[in-house]
């Protein structure tokens, strides 16, 4: 039988929302549509039309009636039974006998509506409400058809008609004020639903949708005295002030806001929404204070969970900008708030974020470690933790937080690399080895060249370290290959090959594009010093080190103990014992630099 009109125009008016009836209010604050769900005045049951007291049937027993009769409750049954294409057959006999049986004909149309085939079904509805026209749900199938062809016009008759029969009617109201908006006719549609409300009282739904209609037309006072209504019918009810305030904000009227969002806060003082809503009108109005005073109403409220407290303080932090006296009071209040709920993750996240935009990385690295072990199903903290691990050269932590990011994401490659780099830098090589394969397994569709080259570029380290030559010099080569300007690998490279003394024209070549790129670089200059001591070339050697040794700042033991070395070599023995002796007293110098000094010797 025919759908609920009411469920039927919910389709109309999805429809509708989605081609023709958006509107975005500037400020972003609301999202609004012409049309949403149905009016409550709309939503009710109405009473199914009986087809078969549509048309009378007489008392005639005979053989042709009963099975005219059998054929129709037949297609009826199959109907309900959601099998439209065997209805159409059934209710086909009925009108091959009877064309004007206006029951038969309105059920094949909603078969054939049921099937999805409108334009077949508008001739069977137009026919059964041409036999009966005092039959409203035939007018409404049929303005239903109409409706679903565009026919907008023809739906507008209709329902028009509908209207005038009498006060009984007023609810269908709502159906020809939609179908006027999507006709475009929105002052018809405005004149229709102060008759349904004239009928029925007032309406929420109604008289929001007439605030849109006005809000499209640029009639804000119209639209304001609709909020007005519903202020009127709900005076206790401070949401409908707050509503209005938000209506008001998008529409820059911030100083009547305000004395709406007064009125809403005299009824209740603990309204999140109002606060945080006159926290961003005196954002605008660069009232820092304030919005301060403001947000920290909302922060002292016992009652507002605290993750939602630190979405609204991380939506301050927003709105900052680079002012500094707001960053520190927001970070003030971001402190304050990790302090009185010590066990909510989101509040140390937000905290952990409000320090490390600040720069205060060693800080924010605790709040991090704090929110992963409150909650560790965060992705993006352990990310930002061992991030932070790295920079402050934390490798023991590194390790530690790299392990149990694992437990939990263990098919993360950059977890897996975090890890690599920690267990080489504990000198940790097979370990070292086997997360930076796993690493470059799980990574290899990656777009990150950068990750994959320093993958690449540490597992040269991590094989060296376990004497596997052929395969670190593989790794090496194949960085160098898509990035032959690699500075952390021409150092390592070259320095390897010099250690293992082997390949050194390779080693030479490697280490002087080096120092070429870097020729201040006192490490790099003390590598491509390594490699010439190697090749015994001793008098350029030499001239690289006093290069290095000129930069005083970052001069090492290593440095000094080579620069000895290669005296020592030259013949100036006296000379290479002074730089020994200095290089112990710097430090991190070689385990052989006693016996040089006891022996006097290399």
């Amino acid at each position: 039988m025919h759908n609920d009109t009411l469920t039927n125009m919910n389709s109309l008016y999805l429809s509708y929302r989605s081609h023709r009836l958006l509107v975005g209010l500037a400020s972003g604050f609301w999202l609004l549509f012409w049309l949403v769900a149905l009016p409550a005045v709309a939503q009710r049951k109405r009473d199914k039309a009986d087809p078969l007291m549509a048309k009378p049937v007489s008392a005639s027993t005979t053989t042709a009636r009963i099975e005219a009769e059998t054929q129709f409750t037949e297609g009826v049954r199959y109907l309900m039974t959601d099998e439209p294409t065997k209805a159409l057959t059934q209710f086909a006999k009925v009108l091959q006998k009877d064309p004007n049986n206006a029951a038969a004909q309105y059920e094949t149309a909603n078969a054939y509506l049921k099937t999805g085939k409108t334009a077949e079904a508008i001739p069977y509805a137009a026919k059964a409400h041409s036999l009966d026209i005092e039959n409203k749900f035939y007018a409404l199938l049929l303005a239903e058809l109409y409706v679903k062809q565009k026919r907008y016009g023809e739906a507008e008759s209709l329902y028009e008609t509908l209207l005038k029969k009498g006060p009984e009617n007023a609810e269908y109201g709502v159906e020809l004020a939609a179908i006027y908006l999507f006709n475009d006719k929105p002052d018809k549609a405005l004149d229709t639903y102060d008759k349904v409300e004239r009928e029925m009282g007032l309406n929420e739904e109604i008289t929001r949708q007439k605030q849109r209609i006005y809000l499209k037309q640029n009639k804000i006072d119209k639209a304001v005295e609709e909020a007005e209504k519903l202020v009127a019918s709900e005076p206790s009810d401070p949401d409908f002030l707050l509503e209005g305030a938000e209506l008001l904000i998008a529409n820059d009227r911030t100083d009547q806001a305000i004395s709406w969002i007064d009125r809403a806060l005299k009824l209740s003082n603990d309204l999140t929404q109002a606060h945080v809503l006159l926290a961003d009108i005196y954002r605008k109005k660069g009232d820092m204070d304030r919005v301060s005073k403001e947000l920290n109403q909302v922060l002292a409220n016992p009652n507002l969970e605290a993750g939602l407290k630190a979405r609204i303080l991380s939506s301050y932090v927003g709105m900052t900008g680079t002012n500094p006296a707001a960053q520190q009071d927001a970070l003030s209040m971001a402190q304050n708030l990790a302090k009185t709920s010590p066990n909510d993750p989101k509040t140390q996240v937000m905290l952990a974020d409000l320090l490390m935009q600040q720069g205060k990385k060693k800080e924010a690295r605790d709040a991090y470690a704090k929110a992963s072990r409150l909650d560790g199903s965060i992705y993006e903290v352990w990310g930002a933790l061992l991030q932070l691990d790295g920079e402050l050269n934390q490798v023991d932590s590194l390790l530690s937080h790299s392990e149990k990011a694992l437990e939990v994401f263990p098919t993360q490659g950059l977890f897996w690399y975090s890890n690599g780099s920690a267990n080489l830098n504990k000198r940790q090589y097979q370990q070292a080895v086997d997360a930076l394969e796993e690493s470059q397994k799980l990574l290899i569709s990656s777009a990150n060249t950068e990750l994959k080259k320093g993958i690449s570029a540490q597992l040269g380290d991590a094989y060296n370290g376990l004497g596997d030559h052929v395969k670190s010099d593989e790794s090496y080569e194949a960085v160098l290959k898509v990035d032959p300007l690699n500075d952390y690998v021409l150092n390592n490279y070259s320095y390897f090959l010099s250690l293992r003394k082997e390949n050194l024209p390779r080693a030479v070549q490697l280490a002087q594009k080096l120092v070429e790129r870097n020729p201040t670089n006192a490490t790099y200059l003390d590598t491509y010093a390594w490699v010439l001591y190697v090749s015994k070339d001793y008098e350029k050697a030499k001239q690289y080190l006093e290069k290095a040794l000129a930069d005083s700042a970052n001069v090492s033991g290593t440095i000094i103990e080579h620069y000895g070395d290669v005296l020592y070599q030259l013949g100036q023995q006296d000379k290479a014992m002074e730089q020994w002796k200095q290089a112990k007293i710097k430090g991190g110098a070689s385990p052989d630099l006693e016996k040089k000094i006891t022996t006097g010797k290399l």
